[in-house]
């Protein structure tokens, strides 16, 4: 953090955007030399996070920093203010940014991918549409950047290039940009409408003069507007996305999409409509069961999956709308477990992609029936996938642990004791579909029906893909026993607080 103490504290929100997009630019210049290549991307990623970092620092102090851009029309423009929800999104990107490059350097060349250079540069710009969504002032510019995240990610869903790469990317970009267009835009322009403003308010933008049936519209839209939450039924694009190479998957479900969509439900939540007011709104309820509905429909599905990314993919689907849940409880303590959760699942989801794409590199296996008894060639891989598994199903000693005992807290705190029973039914089923993988991996020898099997040649995958293995199952333990750091911001946020004698 000293590095920025020079700078004005006004321009590090434009560091933040502007150094991974100059971080593209020099990975496209220095394509033809992929060592060059490669170290371009590390020390972008990590500059960004020491911004970041530097961010956090000023919003620890209460300073406040913002930014202006342009002025489109009166009172309405492009700019960007820093906010602790925004902060907490930026750190989980901004470091695991770090860790997916290392991964993927040794699993772009393990595996002998074609286009790398196109790769690090899409993944770069994504990550940049990423810092001005955590930044956005209001909801016109994170909108323009929400659709730019979209733009960007699809080369890396289609990096492929075959048929089910493309099918998947129509997939993907079909169900993203039209649930943008047909709901969120008429979302941000029925806000414009009715408050008069699209600027992130603490405690909301609304006066009370509205009519519930308007709010209540606008919520609806909002919610399925934000197509990345994947609330069903608008779900199908982040388990079409799973062509992807598996740094890809790791960047979708853990690093910047998905969790562009349930922050961004999050923020317009706590800084759009407030928490008092969206308690008041009937549909609130609505769209809190539907929520309630994808945890339990997409993890009875990830049992039914055999493809291990499938199976994770729908995991996502279910752990996305414990978010999207925590925000509609309108409580403070549930938004505070919505806000952890952007945190603990991604370290936690991210060691499962990462173990996925280890496996494959490794041993060609894409399927969990072929990984019986793999736990004896890759110990590693398989132990750190445990880790992980656990996280998820918010066990301890791992950090899921601290976000789901919040967001119960919250539905209790909210008299929804039907989330409490959703809750902790999810965690059953997460245990069910997650823990008999390592288990059959270390336990289970396979039988004569499923196949020859040789392990003999199969080992640990390179080195670099480990590292980030490493640092990312020592991540769910590490924000297990040391979260303060995580809650301390959390705290800041208006309204929210994780205390149990009311609101900060």
């Amino acid at each position: 953090m000293n590095l920025w103490q020079s700078v004005d504290p006004s321009h590090l929100i434009s560091l933040a955007i502007l150094v991974p997009l100059i971080g593209a630019i020099l990975v496209v210049i220095t394509g033809k030399a992929p060592n060059l290549r490669e170290s371009v991307t590390l020390v972008t990623a990590v500059t960004l996070f020491t911004i970041v970092l530097a961010i956090t620092d000023y919003t620890f102090q209460g300073l406040p920093l913002n930014l202006d851009v342009i002025e489109l029309f009166p009172g309405l423009g492009l700019n960007f203010e820093v906010e602790p929800l925004g902060v907490l999104f930026a750190l989980v990107a901004s470091f695991l940014w770090i860790i997916t490059s290392i991964y993927a350097i040794g699993y772009m060349r393990g595996h002998n991918e074609a286009n790398q250079t196109r790769f690090f540069c899409c993944f770069a710009l994504a990550i940049c549409s990423v810092m001005a969504i955590c930044f956005s002032g209001n909801l016109l510019t994170l909108f323009v950047f929400y659709e730019v995240l979209t733009l960007s990610t699809y080369p890396l869903v289609t990096h492929a290039g075959t048929d089910a790469a493309k099918k998947g990317g129509r997939v993907y970009l079909g169900i993203l940009l039209s649930t943008s267009i047909v709901f969120l835009l008429f979302a941000v322009v029925g806000t414009w409408t009715v408050a008069g403003t699209l600027d992130f308010k603490a405690g909301g933008v609304f006066d009370g003069s509205e009519s519930k049936l308007v709010l209540g519209v606008l919520l609806v839209l909002f919610c399925y507007g934000i197509g990345k939450a994947a609330i069903m039924p608008f779900h199908r694009w982040l388990p079409a996305a799973m062509v992807a190479p598996t740094p890809v998957s790791a960047l979708l479900h853990a690093v910047a999409v998905v969790k562009a969509g349930v922050f961004s439900i999050l923020k317009v939540v706590i800084y759009i409509f407030g928490l008092d007011t969206l308690a008041d709104l009937p549909a609130t309820d609505l769209m809190l069961y539907i929520g309630a509905a994808t945890i339990l429909l997409s993890s009875c599905i990830a049992m039914t999956k055999d493809n291990l990314k499938a199976r994770l993919a729908y995991s996502t689907v279910s752990q996305l709308s414990y978010i999207v849940v925590g925000a509609l409880l309108a409580s403070s303590i549930a938004s505070a477990g919505a806000a952890l959760h952007i945190a603990t699942h991604a370290v936690g989801k991210i060691t499962l992609f990462f173990c996925a794409g280890a496996i494959m590199v490794a041993s060609h296996k894409k399927n969990i029936s072929e990984m019986v008894g793999l736990g004896r060639q890759m110990p590693l891989t398989m132990i750190a996938f445990g880790i992980g598994a656990i996280s998820i199903i918010g066990l301890p000693p791992m950090a899921g642990t601290w976000s789901k005992w919040y967001l119960t807290i919250g539905a209790l705190e909210a008299d929804k004791l039907i989330i409490v029973a959703v809750l902790m039914v999810s965690s059953l089923l997460n245990i069910a579909y997650l823990l008999p993988i390592p288990i059959k991996a270390f336990f289970n020898s396979a039988t004569p029906d499923q196949g020859p099997w040789s392990w003999s040649q199969t080992k640990e995958a390179p080195v670099a893909s480990l590292i980030a293995i490493g640092v990312t199952s020592f991540a769910c333990l590490a924000l297990f026993f040391y979260p303060q750091p995580l809650i301390a911001l959390v705290n800041l946020i208006p309204g929210v607080t994780t205390h149990l004698n009311g609101a900060s």
